[in-house]
């Protein structure tokens, strides 16, 4: 089955409100068609109601992070239904820098992944390895582990709604970029674990490659017949940077509809 490409901007703890009314003009001014993709930005909480109300549907509005509680005293919480309450569509989970700097488990990816189904936000689950365990040949039980705390709640009814982001976590911000080869190799285990629990599931879900992705090698990545698009952290910060992807993943979208 053909899974239609999304590109996901990640302004992790960057913009104000000037920043993000620009982003949306500069994008619009490029004028160019990208029907037959999914375009979303997450950008920090505050800024989400503006992003909702100036892309109008344009662009996905997504949030970085959720609650793993739906209410109670939670200070400093944001719960998904609040998210669904102001206009969010989708929301990043257990991306590596929550798991690093803020020491999230399994556990918790888990509950926060529970949370966003129930609201009808679309989750995009991160998963990844870093170096230190790429080089000692554990990036596919890292992954694996990883998956195991969401693979049981993934089934028929919600697979086309949710995402699998592969971000392998030496390539973020470092300028290193897993090659075109590297991320379908990660990506089509990715699916065979999830095949193993069911097959139509798996051929469903979406999984994006996040990792310095840019312009000048989205093409060949989202190439890739397990790579269906890209999660994109500083690329995403200029309008222009980010368009660059967009068209790249729409000139793979054109390629495979005239093949």
């Amino acid at each position: 089955m053909m899974r239609k490409l999304m590109v996901a901007g990640n302004w992790k703890l960057h913009g104000n409100q000037a920043m993000l009314r620009q982003w949306l003009a500069d994008f619009d001014a490029f004028d160019e068609s990208l029907k037959g993709l999914d375009v979303a930005l997450c950008v920090p909480y505050v800024y989400v109601p503006l992003l909702k109300a100036a892309a109008a549907d344009s662009i996905i509005t997504g949030a970085q992070d959720v609650s793993a509680h739906d209410t109670g005293a939670h200070t400093g919480e944001v719960s998904a239904k609040m998210l669904q309450d102001v206009g969010t569509q989708l929301v990043l989970i257990g991306h590596s820098e929550r798991r690093q700097d803020h020491g999230e488990s399994d556990d918790l990816v888990r509950a926060k992944f529970q949370q966003a189904l129930a609201q009808g936000l679309m989750p995009v689950v991160c998963v990844g390895e870093s170096q230190q365990q790429r080089e000692q040949g554990e990036a596919f039980a890292v992954i694996e582990r990883q998956l195991k705390a969401v693979i049981d709640l993934l089934n028929v009814d919600n697979a086309a709604q949710c995402f699998i982001a592969y971000e392998p976590i030496w390539a973020i911000g470092t300028g290193l970029t897993a090659s075109a080869e590297q991320a379908q190799e990660v990506h089509q285990f990715i699916r065979s674990q999830l095949a193993s629990k069911d097959v139509t599931m798996a051929r469903q879900i979406r999984l994006l490659y996040g990792g310095s992705c840019k312009g000048s090698n989205a093409f060949e990545l989202f190439s890739m017949p397990d790579v269906d698009g890209g999660l994109i952290g500083g690329a995403s910060l200029t309008a222009e940077d980010f368009m660059a992807i967009c068209q790249q993943a729409k000139k793979q979208l054109n390629k495979t509809q005239s093949s």
